[in-house]
């Protein structure tokens, strides 16, 4: 959505001091990262909002849920390893939530919390924008958490032909019939219109220079999709770019979720250029 855009608003508006009604905001994950803290306050500081969002770990989930509630905080991003765990804390799901059975997302509701999953949210909204026909066979790599949301959105937006490509034989075989989904542990010389890459392969780390799917294999596909947001451009979607192929990033996957995030905090919808602008913001 926002991937190739890397205009800068050029005024802010004039932000509240921080005071008693000030609404807090915040994420809980085993490692914080930066991203969404630096993507939320931007935006927050863009829009002149009284708010502020705070990265913490812990590991009391349940006393950090009953904070989030006790304390009237007003939304709360998950990360793993709670995503699951998280279920039982809350009050009701939304149907993103539900489709896959994990929840990055609480929405405090005079103390009632509502679990959303905006990984999957994003994942139907890109393919959407991206206009790629659910007619469209797909090859998928990886079978973790973030995989679940993925499959499920191409599930629910009527992809029906795809299969699941993962060595975690009980893992890959459980997502692909759950999703109604075929199962290979290695990818042979399988192709498809449709790549996508939901492993680390790609991440920065000790699989930074590893293709995710081999250069043949790109060569016969259309469109490339690589969920890894670190780094943006992986090996795989460099390979495609370099071949012509339609790509869509991780980077877009993280920024459209983080975006689903502060629209159901605030109720508020930035325009494109504050959406950019934060998000090179916190790439920085």
């Amino acid at each position: 959505m926002v991937d190739d855009v890397d205009r800068r608003v050029e005024a802010l508006p004039r932000r509240p001091p921080i005071g008693r009604d000030t609404t807090l905001c915040m994420s809980l994950s085993a490692r914080p990262g930066h991203f969404g803290s630096r993507f939320h306050n931007r935006l927050y500081a863009l829009l002149g909002l009284d708010y502020i969002y705070k990265a913490f770990a812990t590991n009391d989930l349940p006393g950090a849920v009953a904070g989030i509630r006790a304390l009237g905080i007003r939304g709360c991003a998950v990360s793993m390893p709670f995503k699951e765990s998280v279920i039982p804390l809350l009050d009701a799901l939304d149907p993103s939530a539900q489709a896959i059975d994990s929840v990055n997302t609480i929405v405090n509701e005079s103390g009632r919390l509502t679990g959303s999953n905006t990984d999957y949210v994003a994942v139907r909204g890109l393919l959407a924008q991206h206009g790629i026909d659910p007619a469209t066979r797909f090859l998928l790599r990886g079978s973790g958490g973030m995989a679940k949301a993925v499959v499920a959105a191409l599930r629910d937006a009527d992809f029906r032909d795809g299969t699941i490509v993962a060595r975690n034989r009980a893992a890959g075989a459980a997502l692909a019939e759950r999703y109604g989904y075929s199962h290979a542990t290695e990818l042979g010389d399988r192709t498809a219109p449709l790549l996508i890459n939901v492993t680390p392969l790609g991440m920065e780390g000790p699989d930074a220079a590893t293709l995710a799917f081999p250069e043949p294999t790109i060569v016969a596909a259309s469109i490339a999709f690589d969920v890894v947001a670190l780094p943006s451009r992986t090996p795989f979607l460099i390979a495609a770019e370099r071949l012509g192929k339609s790509c869509i990033t991780g980077h877009a996957v993280l920024v459209r979720q983080g975006l689903e995030q502060f629209i159901r905090y605030t109720g508020v919808t930035p325009t494109l250029a504050q959406v950019a602008d934060a998000a090179a913001f916190a790439r920085t």
